[in-house]
């Protein structure tokens, strides 16, 4: 570059730092936004900083962090981590097993998720799941996740109605496998286009790295929040995605007991769910 265009060091040098002070002006303008690598991220967003403060951390994996050491992990502070585990009717992640059972073995509570596509039918991706997932009592709920399948084959989009139908099947497979009332994931797009003012009982997990949940989801509860995707955990090689619950210690040891929010155990329970754990 400096040869064909004939620039001098000095004039690269000026040319960066004035580039840098636009970006920095433009963040400042807008009221926050990216900026330089901290402790746990790699590539935070000043929209998100409240999580980083609240008591209740935890991650999310998949196969692309291998060899996790949930032990080393759970010591610096990481409280719960969910997995992944099935997708579709006929995909299981291959660390899923071993993921498993490290995380039960290191003590770190963990839960199973299933990402639900839509080329295939719910009963199929219900059986699916169940025949891989152990039904057991010591793991968090379930999580079926939700999003459109826009990084694979799969460009099917459902209607609302026929959307709604599926995941309720998937859903109640889920509870009746477990016993306890899944979690429900899923990201800005997909709840615009099918869960927004659709009213469920289960626990919403909501993803938002750039804003906190309640401005980008119309005020929907929830009870987790994906907070960024270049977070930065010991005992986990490369990013992670990094997650928070919402309360306190004293609330997330009731989730633990329960498998339901605290702010919706008296409703629930009268419906048979939300049974402290024996």
């Amino acid at each position: 570059m400096v040869p064909t265009f004939a620039r001098s060091a000095s004039a690269v040098f000026r040319g960066a730092v004035m580039s840098l002070a636009v970006v920095a002006l433009a963040a400042c303008a807008s009221g926050g936004g990216l900026y330089g690598s901290i402790p746990g991220d790699n590539r935070p967003h000043s929209g998100v900083d409240r999580a980083r403060s609240m008591p209740i951390q935890g991650i999310d994996v998949a196969r692309y962090q291998e060899n996790v050491d949930f032990a080393r992990a759970r010591s610096a502070g990481t409280h719960f981590v969910f997995m992944k585990a099935t997708e579709g009717k006929d995909y299981i992640d291959p660390n899923f097993r071993v993921n498993w059972d490290r995380a039960r073995d290191a003590g770190m509570p963990r839960g199973a998720y299933h990402f639900m596509t839509w080329c295939s039918t719910a009963a199929e991706q219900a059986a699916w799941f169940m025949q891989n997932v152990p039904a057991d009592p010591s793991a968090l709920p379930p999580v079926l996740d939700l999003e459109w399948n826009n990084h694979s084959s799969c460009k099917v989009k459902p209607s609302k109605a026929d959307a709604l139908e599926k995941i309720q099947v998937m859903l109640t497979a889920m509870e009746r496998h477990t016993g306890k009332l899944p979690i429900i994931y899923t990201d800005m797009n997909f709840h615009r286009d099918i869960l927004e003012g659709v009213y469920l009982p289960n626990t919403f997990w909501l993803r938002s790295t750039a804003a906190e949940p309640h401005e980008r989801y119309s005020n929907r509860p929830w009870t987790f929040w994906q907070y960024t995707q270049t977070g930065v955990v010991p005992g986990v090689r490369g990013e992670v995605d990094r997650n928070v619950f919402y309360g306190s210690t004293n609330d997330w040891l009731m989730f633990l007991s329960t498998g339901c929010d605290p702010r919706a155990i008296s409703a629930l329970q009268a419906t048979g769910r939300c049974q402290f754990a024996k």
